[in-house]
Protein backbone atom coordinates (compact mmCIF):
# COMPACT_ATOMS: atom_id res chain seq x y z
CA UNK A 1 0.00 0.00 0.00
CA UNK A 2 1.20 3.66 -0.48
CA UNK A 3 -0.53 6.84 0.57
CA UNK A 4 1.31 9.96 2.41
CA UNK A 5 1.57 8.04 5.29
CA UNK A 6 3.51 5.37 4.47
CA UNK A 7 5.69 7.69 2.63
CA UNK A 8 6.34 10.03 5.31
CA UNK A 9 7.07 7.21 7.70
CA UNK A 10 8.93 4.76 5.39
CA UNK A 11 6.63 1.57 6.33
CA UNK A 12 4.95 -0.54 3.96
CA UNK A 13 1.62 -1.01 5.80
CA UNK A 14 -0.71 2.35 7.04
CA UNK A 15 -1.13 0.96 10.38
CA UNK A 16 -0.28 2.38 13.37
CA UNK A 17 -0.14 0.79 16.37
CA UNK A 18 -0.70 2.31 20.03
CA UNK A 19 0.81 0.35 22.59
CA UNK A 20 2.49 0.46 26.72
CA UNK A 21 4.16 -2.76 25.39
CA UNK A 22 7.33 -2.76 24.10
CA UNK A 23 7.07 -6.50 22.84
CA UNK A 24 3.73 -4.97 20.26
CA UNK A 25 5.60 -1.94 19.60
CA UNK A 26 8.36 -4.06 17.83
CA UNK A 27 6.08 -6.57 16.78
CA UNK A 28 4.05 -4.89 14.75
CA UNK A 29 6.94 -2.26 13.05
CA UNK A 30 8.84 -5.61 11.81
CA UNK A 31 5.40 -6.80 10.43
CA UNK A 32 5.35 -3.81 7.91
CA UNK A 33 3.44 -1.08 10.26
CA UNK A 34 4.61 1.42 12.84
CA UNK A 35 4.36 0.51 16.49
CA UNK A 36 4.34 3.52 18.81
CA UNK A 37 5.33 3.25 22.52
CA UNK A 38 2.59 4.97 25.22
CA UNK A 39 5.43 6.41 27.65
CA UNK A 40 2.92 7.92 29.64
CA UNK A 41 3.25 5.19 32.63
CA UNK A 42 6.94 4.82 31.71
CA UNK A 43 9.32 5.90 34.80
CA UNK A 44 12.19 8.41 32.87
CA UNK A 45 14.63 5.00 33.65
CA UNK A 46 12.25 2.49 31.91
CA UNK A 47 11.46 4.00 29.01
CA UNK A 48 15.20 4.27 28.22
CA UNK A 49 15.52 0.56 28.64
CA UNK A 50 12.54 -0.29 26.40
CA UNK A 51 13.48 2.49 24.33
CA UNK A 52 16.81 0.67 23.72
CA UNK A 53 15.47 -2.55 23.41
CA UNK A 54 12.74 -1.57 20.59
CA UNK A 55 15.66 -0.27 18.59
CA UNK A 56 17.37 -3.76 19.08
CA UNK A 57 14.65 -5.62 17.94
CA UNK A 58 13.53 -3.32 14.72
CA UNK A 59 16.82 -2.74 13.59
CA UNK A 60 16.45 0.44 11.02
CA UNK A 61 12.88 0.05 11.07
CA UNK A 62 10.72 3.26 12.46
CA UNK A 63 8.46 3.29 15.35
CA UNK A 64 6.83 6.07 17.61
CA UNK A 65 6.74 7.16 20.98
CA UNK A 66 3.07 8.82 22.49
CA UNK A 67 3.40 10.93 25.02
CA UNK A 68 0.72 13.18 27.02
CA UNK A 69 1.17 17.06 27.69
CA UNK A 70 -2.02 18.27 28.03
CA UNK A 71 -2.35 21.51 27.87
CA UNK A 72 -5.36 22.53 30.92
CA UNK A 73 -4.70 20.68 34.08
CA UNK A 74 -4.85 21.63 37.46
CA UNK A 75 -2.11 23.72 37.63
CA UNK A 76 -1.13 24.48 34.53
CA UNK A 77 -1.68 28.26 34.90
CA UNK A 78 0.76 28.58 37.49
CA UNK A 79 3.13 26.99 35.26
CA UNK A 80 2.92 23.56 36.98
CA UNK A 81 2.44 22.27 40.61
CA UNK A 82 4.94 19.94 43.01
CA UNK A 83 3.25 16.81 44.03
CA UNK A 84 3.08 17.99 47.46
CA UNK A 85 1.07 20.85 46.50
CA UNK A 86 -1.16 18.98 44.64
CA UNK A 87 -1.52 16.53 46.74
CA UNK A 88 -2.94 19.08 49.19
CA UNK A 89 -5.96 19.76 47.12
CA UNK A 90 -7.28 16.31 47.16
CA UNK A 91 -10.35 16.32 49.78
CA UNK A 92 -10.67 14.13 52.72
CA UNK A 93 -13.70 12.81 51.69
CA UNK A 94 -12.24 11.61 48.33
CA UNK A 95 -9.73 10.18 50.12
CA UNK A 96 -12.08 8.22 52.91
CA UNK A 97 -14.47 7.20 49.72
CA UNK A 98 -11.82 5.39 47.58
CA UNK A 99 -10.73 3.54 51.26
CA UNK A 100 -14.22 2.45 51.56
CA UNK A 101 -14.38 0.88 48.43
CA UNK A 102 -11.48 -0.73 48.57
CA UNK A 103 -12.62 -2.25 52.07
CA UNK A 104 -15.65 -3.31 50.59
CA UNK A 105 -13.98 -5.56 48.06
CA UNK A 106 -11.76 -6.86 50.40
CA UNK A 107 -8.92 -5.47 48.82
CA UNK A 108 -5.57 -5.92 50.44
CA UNK A 109 -3.15 -3.07 51.30
CA UNK A 110 0.31 -2.85 49.33
CA UNK A 111 3.07 -4.48 51.03
CA UNK A 112 5.52 -2.17 52.90
CA UNK A 113 8.27 -1.77 50.27
CA UNK A 114 5.41 -1.35 47.42
CA UNK A 115 3.49 1.33 49.16
CA UNK A 116 6.07 4.83 47.94
CA UNK A 117 4.44 6.02 44.50
CA UNK A 118 7.50 4.13 42.35
CA UNK A 119 9.55 6.64 40.97
CA UNK A 120 7.80 9.79 42.35
CA UNK A 121 8.95 12.23 44.79
CA UNK A 122 6.98 14.75 46.67
CA UNK A 123 8.73 17.50 44.58
CA UNK A 124 8.46 15.74 40.98
CA UNK A 125 6.51 16.90 38.45
CA UNK A 126 3.08 14.95 38.51
CA UNK A 127 1.77 12.75 36.30
CA UNK A 128 0.20 13.17 33.20
CA UNK A 129 1.30 17.18 32.87
CA UNK A 130 3.31 18.63 30.50
CA UNK A 131 6.06 19.28 33.28
CA UNK A 132 5.98 15.36 33.35
CA UNK A 133 6.46 14.80 29.55
CA UNK A 134 9.67 16.91 29.44
CA UNK A 135 12.05 14.38 30.52
CA UNK A 136 10.32 11.56 28.46
CA UNK A 137 10.66 14.12 25.38
CA UNK A 138 13.97 14.52 25.90
CA UNK A 139 14.97 10.73 26.46
CA UNK A 140 13.07 10.26 23.17
CA UNK A 141 14.86 12.43 21.33
CA UNK A 142 17.77 10.98 22.57
CA UNK A 143 16.78 7.99 20.79
CA UNK A 144 15.33 7.26 17.35
CA UNK A 145 12.03 7.67 17.33
CA UNK A 146 10.51 8.43 13.93
CA UNK A 147 7.19 9.64 15.12
CA UNK A 148 6.48 11.61 18.58
CA UNK A 149 2.51 12.05 19.30
CA UNK A 150 1.20 14.36 21.68
CA UNK A 151 -2.37 12.45 22.94
CA UNK A 152 -4.12 15.65 24.70
CA UNK A 153 -4.55 18.62 22.62
CA UNK A 154 -2.17 20.40 20.30
CA UNK A 155 1.69 19.45 21.25
CA UNK A 156 3.56 22.43 23.61
CA UNK A 157 5.74 24.48 21.11
CA UNK A 158 8.91 23.01 22.72
CA UNK A 159 8.08 19.66 21.57
CA UNK A 160 7.15 21.05 18.07
CA UNK A 161 9.96 22.81 18.18
CA UNK A 162 12.46 20.74 19.06
CA UNK A 163 10.95 17.49 17.64
CA UNK A 164 11.31 18.96 14.28
CA UNK A 165 15.07 20.46 14.95
CA UNK A 166 16.02 16.52 15.15
CA UNK A 167 14.14 15.90 12.06
CA UNK A 168 11.25 13.99 13.86
CA UNK A 169 7.83 13.65 12.82
CA UNK A 170 4.89 14.85 15.20
CA UNK A 171 1.35 13.58 15.22
CA UNK A 172 -1.63 14.87 17.32
CA UNK A 173 -4.90 13.38 18.42
CA UNK A 174 -8.11 15.28 17.76
CA UNK A 175 -11.78 14.45 18.34
CA UNK A 176 -13.27 17.51 17.03
CA UNK A 177 -12.65 19.22 13.08
CA UNK A 178 -11.61 22.12 15.49
CA UNK A 179 -8.95 20.53 17.14
CA UNK A 180 -7.40 19.38 14.28
CA UNK A 181 -7.11 22.88 12.58
CA UNK A 182 -5.36 24.35 15.34
CA UNK A 183 -3.23 21.07 15.52
CA UNK A 184 -1.95 21.83 11.75
CA UNK A 185 -1.65 25.27 12.49
CA UNK A 186 0.73 24.78 15.21
CA UNK A 187 2.52 23.02 12.91
CA UNK A 188 1.78 19.05 13.23
CA UNK A 189 2.67 16.30 10.24
CA UNK A 190 -0.26 14.04 10.62
CA UNK A 191 -3.88 14.18 12.24
CA UNK A 192 -5.43 11.36 14.20
CA UNK A 193 -9.18 11.54 14.27
CA UNK A 194 -10.19 9.53 17.04
CA UNK A 195 -14.09 8.93 17.49
CA UNK A 196 -15.67 8.33 20.54
CA UNK A 197 -15.43 4.33 19.87
CA UNK A 198 -11.82 4.57 20.93
CA UNK A 199 -10.57 3.20 24.31
CA UNK A 200 -8.67 5.63 26.91
CA UNK A 201 -9.27 9.67 26.23
CA UNK A 202 -11.81 10.27 23.38
CA UNK A 203 -14.13 13.04 22.83
CA UNK A 204 -18.32 12.36 21.66
CA UNK A 205 -17.57 12.54 17.84
CA UNK A 206 -18.26 9.04 16.23
CA UNK A 207 -15.66 7.97 13.87
CA UNK A 208 -17.71 7.73 11.01
CA UNK A 209 -19.14 11.04 11.40
CA UNK A 210 -15.46 12.58 12.46
CA UNK A 211 -12.85 11.17 10.19
CA UNK A 212 -14.32 13.07 6.82
CA UNK A 213 -15.34 15.77 9.08
CA UNK A 214 -11.37 16.18 9.65
CA UNK A 215 -10.34 14.86 5.92
CA UNK A 216 -12.38 17.82 4.94
CA UNK A 217 -10.98 20.46 7.50
CA UNK A 218 -6.80 19.40 6.92
CA UNK A 219 -6.40 16.65 4.95
CA UNK A 220 -5.55 18.34 1.40
CA UNK A 221 -2.28 19.98 3.29
CA UNK A 222 -2.10 17.40 6.09
CA UNK A 223 -2.52 13.09 6.18
CA UNK A 224 -5.18 11.62 8.20
CA UNK A 225 -5.05 8.37 10.70
CA UNK A 226 -8.33 7.03 11.68
CA UNK A 227 -9.19 5.66 15.00
CA UNK A 228 -12.19 4.45 17.05
CA UNK A 229 -13.48 1.04 16.41
CA UNK A 230 -10.81 0.15 14.12
CA UNK A 231 -9.24 -3.54 14.64
CA UNK A 232 -9.99 -5.43 11.57
CA UNK A 233 -9.42 -4.53 7.76
CA UNK A 234 -13.05 -4.09 7.26
CA UNK A 235 -13.04 -1.26 9.26
CA UNK A 236 -9.36 -0.28 8.22
CA UNK A 237 -11.26 0.52 4.43
CA UNK A 238 -14.31 2.39 5.92
CA UNK A 239 -11.84 4.82 7.43
CA UNK A 240 -9.73 4.73 4.03
CA UNK A 241 -13.18 5.13 2.19
CA UNK A 242 -13.45 7.93 4.08
CA UNK A 243 -10.63 9.97 3.59
CA UNK A 244 -8.16 8.74 5.89
CA UNK A 245 -4.52 8.04 4.52
CA UNK A 246 -3.77 5.09 7.50
CA UNK A 247 -5.28 3.65 10.84
CA UNK A 248 -4.15 4.01 14.37
CA UNK A 249 -5.43 1.26 16.63
CA UNK A 250 -4.63 0.78 20.15
CA UNK A 251 -7.27 -1.70 21.53
CA UNK A 252 -6.79 -4.65 19.58
CA UNK A 253 -3.71 -4.89 20.70
CA UNK A 254 -4.56 -5.21 24.48
CA UNK A 255 -5.43 -9.25 24.22
CA UNK A 256 -2.02 -10.11 21.90
CA UNK A 257 0.11 -12.93 22.85
CA UNK A 258 2.83 -10.24 23.90
CA UNK A 259 0.29 -7.81 25.89
CA UNK A 260 1.15 -6.88 29.16
CA UNK A 261 -2.30 -6.75 29.89
CA UNK A 262 -3.08 -8.18 33.25
CA UNK A 263 -4.43 -11.70 33.33
CA UNK A 264 -7.44 -10.98 34.49
CA UNK A 265 -8.53 -7.76 32.71
CA UNK A 266 -7.18 -9.44 29.31
CA UNK A 267 -9.79 -12.47 30.33
CA UNK A 268 -12.66 -9.79 31.13
CA UNK A 269 -11.63 -8.26 27.45
CA UNK A 270 -12.21 -11.80 25.72
CA UNK A 271 -15.12 -12.17 27.32
CA UNK A 272 -16.64 -8.25 26.65
CA UNK A 273 -19.15 -7.61 24.33
CA UNK A 274 -19.29 -3.90 23.01
CA UNK A 275 -21.63 -2.52 24.92
CA UNK A 276 -19.09 -3.10 28.14
CA UNK A 277 -17.19 -0.23 28.08
CA UNK A 278 -17.76 3.70 29.43
CA UNK A 279 -16.28 6.55 29.10
CA UNK A 280 -14.88 7.57 32.45
CA UNK A 281 -13.15 10.36 34.68
CA UNK A 282 -12.41 7.81 37.44
CA UNK A 283 -8.52 6.72 36.07
CA UNK A 284 -7.21 10.11 34.82
CA UNK A 285 -9.86 13.02 35.65
CA UNK A 286 -10.71 13.62 31.75
CA UNK A 287 -13.35 11.11 30.12
CA UNK A 288 -11.56 8.05 28.76
CA UNK A 289 -12.98 4.99 27.69
CA UNK A 290 -12.53 2.15 29.23
CA UNK A 291 -14.18 -1.62 30.60
CA UNK A 292 -17.01 -0.82 32.97
CA UNK A 293 -17.46 -2.96 36.23
CA UNK A 294 -18.21 -1.60 39.74
CA UNK A 295 -14.97 0.71 40.09
CA UNK A 296 -16.53 2.39 36.89
CA UNK A 297 -20.34 1.96 38.56
CA UNK A 298 -18.76 3.38 41.93
CA UNK A 299 -17.51 6.56 40.37
CA UNK A 300 -20.28 7.19 38.34
CA UNK A 301 -22.86 7.16 41.11
CA UNK A 302 -24.28 10.45 42.39
CA UNK A 303 -23.99 9.65 45.89
CA UNK A 304 -20.54 9.20 45.66
CA UNK A 305 -17.92 12.43 45.50
CA UNK A 306 -16.69 12.93 41.36
CA UNK A 307 -13.74 12.40 39.54
CA UNK A 308 -11.65 15.05 40.22
CA UNK A 309 -9.82 17.00 37.53
CA UNK A 310 -6.52 15.65 35.45
CA UNK A 311 -3.69 15.30 37.61
CA UNK A 312 -5.84 15.03 40.91
CA UNK A 313 -7.71 11.78 39.92
CA UNK A 314 -4.70 9.78 38.86
CA UNK A 315 -3.09 10.93 41.82
CA UNK A 316 -5.87 9.92 44.22
CA UNK A 317 -6.31 6.53 42.52
CA UNK A 318 -2.71 5.08 41.52
CA UNK A 319 -2.20 3.35 45.15
CA UNK A 320 -5.58 2.10 45.11
CA UNK A 321 -5.20 0.69 41.36
CA UNK A 322 -2.25 -1.22 42.15
CA UNK A 323 -3.59 -2.40 45.17
CA UNK A 324 -6.38 -3.91 42.91
CA UNK A 325 -3.99 -5.03 40.07
CA UNK A 326 -1.76 -6.98 42.56
CA UNK A 327 -4.59 -8.85 44.05
CA UNK A 328 -7.02 -9.03 41.10
CA UNK A 329 -5.03 -12.62 39.96
CA UNK A 330 -7.63 -14.02 42.00
CA UNK A 331 -10.53 -15.16 40.06
CA UNK A 332 -13.09 -15.08 42.69
CA UNK A 333 -11.93 -11.68 44.60
CA UNK A 334 -13.32 -8.49 45.27
CA UNK A 335 -10.04 -7.07 43.29
CA UNK A 336 -10.95 -9.02 40.13
CA UNK A 337 -14.27 -7.77 40.16
CA UNK A 338 -13.06 -3.99 40.61
CA UNK A 339 -10.39 -4.53 37.87
CA UNK A 340 -10.61 -2.68 34.74
CA UNK A 341 -8.54 -1.07 32.10
CA UNK A 342 -8.94 1.63 29.05
CA UNK A 343 -10.20 -0.20 25.95
CA UNK A 344 -12.30 1.11 22.91
CA UNK A 345 -15.62 -0.80 22.04
CA UNK A 346 -13.76 -3.17 19.41
CA UNK A 347 -13.56 -4.94 22.30
CA UNK A 348 -16.57 -7.02 21.20
CA UNK A 349 -14.34 -8.39 18.55
CA UNK A 350 -11.28 -9.38 20.31
CA UNK A 351 -12.62 -12.52 21.14
CA UNK A 352 -8.82 -14.80 20.91
CA UNK A 353 -5.52 -14.27 21.95
CA UNK A 354 -3.64 -14.12 18.85
CA UNK A 355 0.07 -13.00 17.86
CA UNK A 356 0.32 -9.80 17.14
CA UNK A 357 1.75 -10.12 13.78
CA UNK A 358 -0.75 -12.68 13.24
CA UNK A 359 -3.35 -9.38 13.89
CA UNK A 360 -1.21 -6.92 11.60
CA UNK A 361 -0.95 -9.83 8.15
CA UNK A 362 -5.44 -10.23 8.84
CA UNK A 363 -6.45 -6.89 9.49
CA UNK A 364 -4.18 -6.32 5.72
CA UNK A 365 -6.02 -9.72 4.30
CA UNK A 366 -9.22 -8.43 5.15
CA UNK A 367 -8.93 -5.26 3.53
CA UNK A 368 -7.80 -6.42 0.68
CA UNK A 369 -10.92 -8.66 0.41
CA UNK A 370 -12.95 -5.49 1.20
CA UNK A 371 -11.86 -3.27 -1.44
CA UNK A 372 -11.81 -6.29 -3.71
CA UNK A 373 -15.69 -6.46 -2.79
CA UNK A 374 -16.20 -3.23 -3.31
CA UNK A 375 -14.62 -3.34 -6.75
CA UNK A 376 -17.06 -6.18 -7.61
CA UNK A 377 -19.94 -4.35 -6.62
CA UNK A 378 -18.96 -1.27 -9.09
CA UNK A 379 -18.36 -3.54 -11.85
CA UNK A 380 -21.45 -5.78 -11.66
Amino acid sequence: MQTRITDMLGIDIPILAFSHCRDVVAAVTRAGGLGVLGAAGHSDAQLDIDLDWIEEQVGDLPYGVDLIAPAKYTGSDQGGMTVNDLVAMIPDGHRTFLDELLERYDVPDLPDDERPRRGLSAEASAPLTAERAAPQLDITLAHRAALVVNALGPPPAHMLDRAHEEGRLVGALAGKAQHAERHVAAGVDLIIAQGSEAGGHTGEIGTMVLIPEIVDAVGATTPVLGAGGIGRGRQMAAAMALGAEGVWCGSIWLTTDEAETHPTVKQKFLNATSSDTVRSRSRTGKPARQLRTPWTDAWEDPANPSPLPMPLQPMLVDRAIRRIDRAAHRADSGAADLANYFVGQVVGQMNESRPTSRVVYEMVEEFVDAIERLERVMNA
